[in-house]
């Protein structure tokens, strides 16, 4: 496996089909910029999202949470799907996942949003000193039902008065003839942008045998050691790792 690229010269694809698995609805500005930079892009999602429940309690539960004194968003989704309930109006130190998360909390609105400057994950967050010691501090995370807990468990055992906020939820997207025939014709220099465990997992399980096989041929381009090794554990022989889960860092691995 490569060491991590980062996004420094924009570098061309020259004509690399990139494979996206960004959530339904989701890859069409990343695909944009694929061809803008010389590829052909393969739109696959790997998980869908939708709003979560009723909008009233879900609502009702985001509002407490504004009044929070911590506020950790898990994703852009869950920016996007929180922005869509109320103004994000807060006086709470708002925590971001990762980069990406950060930007979109710029876009609706909270000025100085807190996100890890090198591991862009749950554990990178986990080492801001604000986090190290949250005993008896409201903290509300807001994002979706399930994924890996990490945040939940360390800071429930770190002290922290918790609270979930879930208004999205994530699911199995439906893939169409097109999606499958696109994998049939995919080229073993092509290369997929993984930035999600899930979607991966979604892929593997619910792909055709073969169509799952010719994906595998390609190269994987994760956007995070950990997901590095999921990639390696679910079949893929050859590995990129990009310097995040930003478009521009997975691109300019998806380019060496």
């Amino acid at each position: 496996m490569t060491a991590p690229h980062s996004n420094a010269d924009q570098p061309a694809l020259r004509g690399r089909t990139v494979v996206i698995t960004r959530p339904a609805g989701t890859g069409s500005s990343l695909a944009r910029e694929v061809r803008r930079r010389g590829g052909t892009p393969v739109l696959l999602p790997g998980l869908s999202l939708h709003a979560a429940g009723a909008s009233g309690p879900t609502l009702d539960a985001l509002h407490a949470a504004l009044g929070d004194d911590l506020l950790i968003f898990t994703s852009p989704a869950a920016v996007r799907f929180a922005a869509r309930l109320a103004p994000l109006r807060t006086q709470a130190a708002v925590f971001a996942v990762g980069q990406g998360t950060a930007r979109a909390l710029r876009r609706h609105g909270v000025k100085a949003p807190l996100a890890p400057a090198l591991r862009q994950d749950s554990e990178g967050l986990l080492d801001h000193p604000l986090l190290a010691d949250p005993r008896g501090r409201r903290v509300a995370l807001i994002g979706a039902p399930g994924g890996r807990g990490v945040l939940r468990a360390t800071l429930a055992e770190r002290g922290a008065r918790l609270r979930e906020v879930h208004v999205y939820q994530r699911g199995v997207p439906r893939w169409q003839a097109r999606h499958v025939e696109a994998l049939r014709q995919l080229p073993a220099d092509a290369c997929v942008l993984l930035s999600s465990a899930e979607a991966l997992g979604n892929l593997q399980q619910g792909l055709p045998a073969f169509a799952w096989t010719k994906l595998c041929g390609a190269i994987a381009v994760a956007s995070s050691e950990r997901l590095a090794d999921a990639a390696r554990s679910a079949g893929f022989a050859r590995v990129r790792l990009a310097a995040s889960a930003l478009s521009a860092d997975l691109l300019a691995a998806a380019a060496h």
